[in-house]
Formats: C-alpha cells, structure tokens, sequence
C-alpha cells in the first residue's frame, strides 16, 4: 500500500507544469516592467475604501462583512458601495493604486470607526477573497489572540493553495501577530526609503519584506492626504508590486513570486561568484 498522498506522482496522475523560462537574469524590468496590473484582483481587508477619491478612483467592488451580536459566531456579508470608517483602508488602496495603476480593487470591510473588529468577521473576509478568487489580498491588520492561530493558520494555507498572495504587514510593537508570521504569506515591515518600487528581503525571518512605512504621505478620508508611518503602509507597497508581477507573469505561486522578490531585492547581491570545478 502506497503512503497517503503518493499517488498523486503517479505517472497517469501527474500533470505538467510550465517551467519558469528565464532567458535573462531577474530584474526589476523583467519582473514587473510596464507593468500596470491590469486584470489582477486586489482585495483591501480593511475599514472600507473610500471610492472616488483622487488617489484611488474606481474601484471594482465591495462588501461589508458585520459582527451579529445576536449570534455570536455568524456574521452579515453585504454587498455594494460602502465608505470608509476610518482612512486606513483608503491609505492603503492609494498605494496600491500608485504602484499599480490598471489593478482591479476590491473592498472588503471588516473593521470599524475605532479601527477593530472581531476575528470572526476579520476570518469572514479572508474567506471571502479566497472563495472569490482574488489574486492578492492585502492584510494591514492582524491579530494578536492566540486563540485565533489555527483559524488563520489554515486560512492562509489554503489561500497559498489556491494561489492567493497574502500580504500582511507585521504589528508594530514586537509580539506575535496572525497571520503575518505565518510561512504562507508575505510578511511587511517597513523601511526608510520613500521609492514605492524599493524592497528589501530579509534572509532571517519570520518578517520576509521591508518596504516603504516611516514618514509616507498616504490618502486618507474626505479626499484628503496626510503623512503618516506604520507597518500597514509598507505591506500594500509589495501588495502593488505583487500585483505588477501577476499582470505580466500570469499563473505564478506564491513561493515563485517570493522568489522574483527576493531577486529584484535592493540588498540582493547579484555578483557572479565563481566556484570550483
């Protein structure tokens, strides 16, 4: 008797896989290039997402997903127009909108006028981006119960699965968050530099990615912009350059996207090292 899970190598049962043609070595150029995210979906969890506003504009749907506190593990999904509680979700979708412009925007609300919510609801958003095939997922919140762990952990393993990015911003006090510690998604923390296109790959993680977060002019609501710094603000700068990715590479996974990051790193070396015969 085979092992479980075996017979998928099965000669009959093994489907091909496109090998990842490189023909040059991976750049920024060939990673992204022109690039505008055209046709990739990008859902916001969030506190809504303020629509029409100058540095956001259209976006391609929404839904509101609210806590029933009549039953305590049920939430409400309701689809349509909805605003933004806060301005974080809007900070977010304005980043991702200036990395890449052409990217179908989603909005999924799930936290209020105090920028909280319950687990529950954050799990229900989650759940709705993988059972609507979005393509990138940013996550600028997270949570800190442990209680929550396996939840999320099995949320973002069948996201990767599936081919979902998840980019989640790590917190900003140094204590566990869930699931931006998790191996399936792209953790964020933030750097100094203010180029929307500069990275950093960090090779001891759990925290995978620096981007830009400290002292950024992001949207905010009311047509507004401000200045503002935080993990939350350099997750959605690799959330737009995971998407500039998918619009020229489509069908790539997580793990191959991870890849083309760590390449096209500002701190990669990319020497030619000889070694021996």
């Amino acid at each position: 008797m085979k092992p479980a899970w075996s017979e998928q190598f099965d000669a009959d049962a093994l489907r091909p896989v496109e090998a990842l043609k490189l023909q040059q070595p991976i750049t920024k150029e060939w990673a992204w290039g022109d690039s505008t995210g055209s046709g990739v979906k990008v859902a916001i969890i969030d506190s809504g997402v303020e629509v029409g506003h100058p540095a956001v504009g259209d976006i391609a749907g929404g839904i509101a997903i609210e806590y029933d506190p009549d039953e305590e593990t049920l939430v409400r999904l309701v689809e349509g127009p909805h605003e933004d509680l806060f301005g974080h979700g809007t900070a977010c979708a304005g980043i991702i909108r200036t990395v890449a412009p052409d990217c179908e925007i989603y909005s999924v609300r799930v936290l209020g006028e105090r920028l909280t919510g319950k687990g529950i609801v954050f799990a229900a958003g989650l759940r709705w981006c993988i059972d609507n095939q979005m393509n990138v997922v940013n996550l600028s919140l997270s949570s800190g119960k442990r209680d929550h762990f396996d939840l999320f952990h099995e949320l973002a393993d069948e996201a990767y699965f599936q081919n979902v990015m998840l980019v989640s911003a790590v917190n900003n006090v140094p204590k566990p968050s869930y699931p931006s510690l998790y191996s399936s998604v792209f953790s964020v923390a933030s750097h100094e530099r203010k180029d929307p296109f500069s990275l950093d790959y960090n090779p001891s993680p759990p925290v995978e990615f620096g981007a830009p977060g400290i002292d950024v002019e992001v949207a905010w609501s009311g047509g507004s912009r401000c200045l503002a710094t935080g993990n939350s603000f350099a997750a959605p700068h690799i959330a737009g350059l995971v998407t500039r990715i998918l619009g020229k590479h489509r069908g790539l996974t997580p793990f191959e996207v991870k890849t083309i990051l760590r390449s096209v790193a500002d701190n990669a070396d990319r020497t030619t090292k000889s070694g021996p015969a």
